[in-house]
């Protein structure tokens, strides 16, 4: 099968990056993927593809851009090149762009190629249903809350004309089943990026480095890790390093420099930026905690996936989306209500002060990682491709025989 992945990748700054990352190097090991076909932005720097294991053939298409409104083009220029047996999108709602013409035209991708012929799936990560637009920083006025809400019904509508609409949580399979009336949604969870040996659950020397990990700005926002830790300083004599791994999110330009200059006075504070992809596992192994500082959730967590990979004790604010995963995969962590500094100060401090609890918490979230292994997730991804193919074969025969 000549399998094409649309989709963010390394080094770009767009949302799902990561994901498109371990998409791609999982399925390249599949044995029926004979060419993987690589439908990525445009990037300043080589694309990540120094892969240790051998796989099948990778064709980079990099041809699309972040707020282009010739993506809808360009990406089916693309597949008509590549000519792929099947397409695979790995999406949210604002993948294309945060300019509503660009992010519509690039979400009308999947009916073109169901037009087409093309057996298609679309990954979607986060439904509009389950986004609080306020908290994660879209708009606060009820209004323009209404029309944010028909416009991503309607763009739902245009992902749901692919073949199959996979989603990582069971809650939305309820949801879209319902509201649109259709049998198209499969359920695929998330999956462990990296499922590395169980680590020793030792911290290095020094201060006890507690962590958040992503894009920030918009529903991640780090001032009440600070905070939480400023507190806890204030009551123990715990030596703690704050480490902010990441960037802005693109919808954020300069929200951590500010960040920098309101808590220039806080000590051990540490701005990573940008982490690449060799970098990750040290940063989440030096961790005593990672932290969710989110203020809403907008689907899986794929930091929560990769904490639970390196064995990583987490504190999670207790909210919807989280708290399903949570229970739905088998996580463990200390849970927090997401406005208030206090409350997430209590969490951080129970785990950084009892280390047989951070340890019990690391290994728990090491096994259900270890539970949902990415070779498992595309190998997942390929039998319902199976399927759309068969399906596909069925109908042109019994057409054929009927003309």
């Amino acid at each position: 099968m000549k399998l094409a992945i649309v989709t963010a990748y390394p080094p770009s700054k767009v949302t799902l990056t990561e994901y498109g990352y371990h998409l791609v190097k999982h399925f390249r090991l599949q044995e029926q993927v004979t060419e993987l076909i690589l439908i990525c932005d445009k990037t300043e720097g080589e694309k990540d593809l120094a892969f240790e294991e051998d796989g099948c053939k990778i064709t980079v298409k990099e041809c699309w851009s972040f707020n282009s409104y010739k993506n809808i083009l360009s990406v089916n220029k693309a597949i008509s090149q590549t000519k792929p047996d099947a397409v695979l999108f790995n999406l949210q709602f604002l993948k294309f762009g945060d300019k509503k013409i660009p992010a519509a035209l690039g979400l009308l991708l999947p009916a073109i190629c169901k037009m087409r012929g093309i057996p298609t799936i679309s990954l979607l990560h986060n439904i509009l249903e389950q986004v609080d637009l306020e908290s994660a920083g879209f708009t606060k006025n009820k209004v323009l809350q209404a029309i944010y809400n028909f416009i991503g019904t309607t763009l739902t509508r245009f992902v749901l004309a692919s073949d199959i609409v996979a989603v990582t949580i069971s809650k939305y399979v309820t949801i879209l089943e319902k509201k649109y009336k259709t049998d198209r949604i499969a359920l695929i969870p998330h999956g462990a990026f990296e499922t590395p040996p169980e680590p020793t659950y030792d911290l290095p020397e020094g201060p006890k480095q507690v962590m958040a990990f992503g894009k920030f700005g918009t529903y991640k926002k780090v001032e009440i890790l600070i905070e939480a830790v400023e507190i806890i300083r204030q009551r123990t004599k715990e030596d703690i390093e704050i480490v902010i791994a990441g960037t802005d999110s693109p919808n954020t330009p300069g929200y951590l420099e500010g960040v920098k200059n309101t808590y220039n006075k806080v000590p051990q504070i540490r701005f990573t930026g940008y982490v690449a992809e060799e970098d990750v596992e040290k940063i989440f192994r030096d961790s005593a905690a990672v932290i969710f500082p989110y203020t809403s959730t907008t689907g899986s967590s794929g930091v929560l996936h990769q904490a639970g990979s390196y064995g990583n004790a987490v504190a999670l604010p207790d909210l919807g989306d989280l708290s399903i995963l949570v229970k739905e995969e088998g996580y463990k962590g200390e849970f927090f209500d997401a406005d208030n500094a206090n409350s997430l100060a209590d969490a951080i401090q129970n785990i950084i002060t009892n280390d047989t609890y951070r340890r019990s918490l690391g290994q728990t979230n090491y096994k259900a990682a270890c539970s949902l292994p990415m070779s498992t997730i595309t190998e997942m991804y390929l039998e319902e491709f199976n399927e759309i193919i068969e399906q596909k074969s069925e109908s042109h025969s019994f057409k054929k025989v009927n003309a």
